[in-house]
């Protein structure tokens, strides 16, 4: 679909900044009230989801005129899906695409971020979206003695991800969950070295063509192995292809799990038994990608019905956000002996961003530590020993933000906890 497919949407946009702030049933407190990093940081309603469908809308009608301020409006966004869930708590449009349809409208008019178009670049020539990369994909499974699921049969695919292939301080996340699956007796395998990038990520950039070219190449490997079974610890990658794929009609019927859901299945059926104590105070933060924006695509197709109410035959179903992975993790943290979990005011779908997400972590770095200082203060708050996620991006950000504040708070990934309980 283009922009001009969502102007109905746009123009639903009554200006009740419900996209600014998580439903007033859920709010707790004025500290935690927020729900949208962007207009939390510049404090511009140009800068909020009904503000970017405000213009958009009037660009439509009035004709495309690109300033600075206006890409800086449009890039310094998340793209987290938080005011959508939010405005449809009550409302029944949509938010988040016709946003990212304005993005992908700009990076086809050739607007876009210097700082993106690196990314991207590095993507077309290497395969990953991690500039500066180094080294071997598969080199963090060195000595593990794990099945190449290019040239062996496998039941499950493990997809390591980017971030934590390339960036060594994270290697110990793909170790974790190896050792993990082996635990339990899981017939698996990687691809190591021929892995390659979902792409997940160039989408929220908005370089959609980049986007498709690269899940065909993905897609195509994954078929090569024929296995029915995706399982992936990152959750760009998850959303990438458990939504995107499908959305797309990419993905067919490979069943795509993340780790924590998997983790969660193997507990249940007595093929892991977490017994070691740990004895740790934690809060968990829900991956916008896994979370709100890792609920299922809706297919639909239909047309609306003219006239002054925004119907359609037939009706169309509305992803609010509330099917993404909650449970399945909190489940995993629940299971390991000694951990007490206690949870943030912004949870699950109405989670804060962790700031890594759209590019911002590239075009932007002082606004995703920015956002990730926000929930690094707000786990606090609960206190939690720790935060504990399923994404690495997510972790990386709140380390970061850790190191910037002297924060004495712990940041974990659940495999690392698991393995712990092991």
């Amino acid at each position: 679909m283009a922009l001009e497919d969502y102007r109905g949407d746009m123009d639903m946009c009554c200006r009740c900044s419900a996209c600014k702030f998580i439903p007033m049933q859920k709010v707790k407190g004025f500290q935690f009230a927020n729900v949208c990093p962007s207009i939390s940081r510049y404090n511009l309603h140009a800068y909020s989801g009904g503000g970017r469908l405000n213009i958009a809308a009037s660009m439509l009608k009035n004709g495309f005129k690109y300033t600075d301020k206006l890409l800086d409006i449009v890039y310094n966004c998340q793209m987290c899906g938080a005011c959508g869930v939010s405005c449809n708590y009550a409302m029944d449009m949509e938010v988040l695409e016709p946003i990212s349809e304005f993005r992908i409208k700009c990076v086809n008019d050739g607007q876009t971020s210097p700082a993106l178009d690196k990314v991207i670049k590095n993507l077309r020539k290497t395969g990953t979206m991690v500039t500066g990369a180094k080294g071997k994909r598969g080199a963090w499974a060195s000595g593990l003695k794990l099945k190449n699921a290019a040239k062996e049969k496998v039941d499950v695919l493990f997809h390591v991800g980017c971030l934590t292939s390339y960036n060594k301080d994270y290697w110990k996340l793909a170790k974790s969950a190896a050792k993990i699956l082996q635990k339990a007796g899981v017939d698996f395998g990687i691809l190591g070295d021929a892995e390659t990038c979902c792409g997940g990520r160039a989408y929220q950039m908005g370089y959609k063509d980049d986007f498709l070219k690269q899940a065909k190449k993905t897609m195509a490997l994954i078929k090569k192995t024929g296995v029915k079974t995706l399982v992936t610890s990152c959750a760009d990658g998850y959303q990438a292809f458990k939504v995107l794929y499908d959305r797309f009609n990419l993905k067919g019927n490979l069943e795509v799990l993340h780790i924590t859901e998997y983790i969660a299945r193997l507990i249940e059926k007595g093929k892991l038994k977490p017994n070691k104590k740990v004895n740790l105070n934690v809060t968990y933060h829900d991956p916008c990608r896994l979370g709100r924006l890792g609920e299922p695509w809706i297919h639909w197709k239909g047309k609306k019905i003219p006239g002054d109410r925004f119907v359609f035959d037939p009706p169309k179903k509305y992803r609010r956000g509330t099917n993404g992975v909650y449970e399945p993790p909190r489940n995993v943290i629940r299971s390991i002996p000694g951990v007490k979990l206690t949870e943030m005011t912004r949870i699950k779908e109405y989670s804060w961003c962790c700031g890594a997400g759209g590019g911002v972590n590239e075009s932007n770095p002082e606004f995703a530590i920015w956002t990730a200082q926000d929930r690094i203060d707000e786990a606090v708050s609960t206190g939690a020993e720790a935060i504990v996620s399923a994404c690495p991006w997510c972790e990386k950000t709140f380390n970061d933000a850790i190191r910037e504040s002297s924060s004495s708070l712990k940041v974990y990934d659940i495999v690392e906890l698991v393995e712990k309980a092991l």
